[in-house]
């Protein structure tokens, strides 16, 4: 009988992308076909895990070790979500104070000890905040944590310079870490010929458009109720999306060393498909 294997994957991305939205409601759907899950928020704002505890406070774990020293258990800093998913939030300094990446360095490493990474666990996601791949926010990728990066994107402009960004740092780390890049997530908003983009970007990368999903208004409905959209409306045509995107997640087996892309090269896919001269248009550049 095969051993099973843990996956281990980190989600980046330009920061109010829906990165975390997104990582939730894949975690739902690949929850529901039998998997064991958890997601360590690696996110000051610890708000990584909230739609899938419908909206509970949780302490972080730095919070935690500051009120309670490091004699603690497991079960003060790991809450179970929907489908039993496991929630951890590192959280970050008090304001003003310290790195917050300390946080990443220090949840895992107390994860480690404590025995979170259990024999029963097919994943374990980490969330990352926005698109900063330096210090402790590389953790996952730099120690080998994480072998697989998914980063989320659109076809906004910004939120493609994030993503080249990040797949420098994902080419930095794969000769000592082994990560890879699994692909692009497009995490639609309603651009022009976003997903003709989205794919001719991945394959400029040397990776692959993993799943489109559509603008909805129901994500926005189930966030305001604290859910994913997969407990909120499950019988939706959105939850069918996260359904097809953990699917495809979970059968993946295209994992590549990305080629980033210079600026100049970047700028002029942006500007086959428009992008820069609707820029120009609207700041009369």
């Amino acid at each position: 009988m095969a051993e099973k294997k843990l996956r281990q994957i980190a989600i980046y991305g330009k920061g109010g992308i829906g990165k975390s939205t997104t990582t939730q409601n894949l975690a739902a759907g690949l929850s529901e076909f039998g998997n064991n899950i958890m997601i360590v928020g690696c996110d000051p704002k610890a708000d990584s895990t909230r739609l899938l505890l419908c909206g509970l406070a949780q302490k972080t774990v730095l919070d935690t070790l500051r009120e309670s020293g490091d004699n603690i258990g497991l079960e003060l800093i790991m809450k179970q979500g929907f489908n039993k998913v496991r929630c951890v939030e590192s959280g970050g300094p008090e304001p003003g104070v310290g790195c917050a990446g300390r946080g990443i360095i220090t949840s895992i490493g107390l994860l480690e000890r404590l025995g979170a990474y259990t024999e029963d666990l097919d994943y374990v996601f980490y969330d990352v905040l926005g698109d900063v791949v330096c210090g402790g926010f590389a953790m996952p990728i730099r120690e080998g944590k994480a072998k697989e990066i998914y980063i989320v994107a659109s076809g906004e402009m910004m939120s493609l310079y994030a993503a080249n960004n990040i797949s420098k740092g994902v080419q930095k780390y794969a000769a000592k870490g082994g990560v890879r890049l699994g692909g692009i997530i497009c995490n639609s908003r309603n651009v022009d010929r976003e997903s003709e983009l989205l794919k001719a970007f991945a394959k400029e990368l040397g990776t692959q458009l993993v799943h489109f999903l559509p603008r909805d208004n129901i994500v926005q409905h189930a966030e305001i109720r604290r859910k994913t959209v997969i407990e909120y409306k499950s019988d939706s045509g959105q939850a069918n999306e996260y359904r097809a995107l953990a699917k495809e997640v979970a059968e993946n087996d295209y994992f590549t060393i990305p080629t980033p892309m210079t600026a100049d090269r970047l700028e002029e896919i942006l500007m086959e498909f428009g992008l820069m001269d609707s820029l120009k248009d609207d700041y009369r550049i």
